[in-house]
């Protein structure tokens, strides 16, 4: 019984330890999630009611995730402390509905990434071609370093001081790279996701035989 009472507390320790590092998760998640939201290039380039919008699509995904996942380790802590099977199974099945949702979220990312660079790749070469675009190409041309297309250089906008850089291919580049920040952020998520479940399970086991013993 002292073996068995020995196991759980060590069990229930590595548990409060995980719920405490998978709050300092979402948080930083959370803070991700608000930095690629307000972010001043990204929020330049994409301030125009008529932007695309699937960008901040994930970014509010991320969002969300950061928050829950702030509450569900509070919450992990104490079912963890209370040696509670109630709120330890509320503490898995808030994992697994997250999991579930992230999986959906990063389908939809990987799925929709291309279209998410075609739409703002095609908005801005709109710009180019209409009059009233040509304040938001400049921003363009401010954040991304770069000027025009390969086939098209306007003069008004481009001059010989200006960079030689394509911009579409310089809008892939940024948005590549704020989608791999978010990917990698996932794939870190769901990591830890499966580690809390397999130990708030554990721990529910090893009360539960506990008591059947007592």
């Amino acid at each position: 019984m002292s073996k068995v009472q020995g196991g759980m507390k060590c069990v229930k320790y590595l548990l409060f330890i995980f719920n405490f590092i998978f709050w300092l998760s979402g948080s930083v998640v959370l803070a991700v999630g608000l930095w690629l939201r307000f972010d001043p290039d990204t929020a330049n380039l994409l301030a125009e009611n008529d932007a695309p919008e699937h960008f901040f699509i994930a970014v509010y995904i991320l969002i969300g995730a950061g928050g829950v996942m702030m509450l569900v380790g509070f919450f992990g802590c104490f079912g963890a402390v209370r040696e509670s099977q109630c709120l330890l199974g509320s503490f898995f099945a808030f994992l697994l509905v997250i999991f579930g949702a992230e999986v959906a979220a990063g389908v939809f990312g990987f799925l929709n990434k291309e279209k998410i660079i075609n739409d703002v790749q095609t908005y801005y070469e709109s710009t180019l071609g209409n009059d009233n675009g040509t304040a938001i190409a400049t921003i363009y041309h401010k954040v991304l370093d770069c000027c025009g297309t390969e086939s098209s250089r306007p003069t008004e906008l481009c001059t010989e001081a200006s960079p030689n850089t394509d911009c579409v291919k310089a809008i892939e580049d940024f948005f590549n790279e704020k989608l791999f920040i978010i990917g990698y952020v996932g794939i870190g998520i769901a990591g830890i996701m499966i580690i809390g479940m397999i130990f708030s399970m554990v721990l529910c086991c090893a009360i539960r035989n506990s008591r059947e013993v007592i």
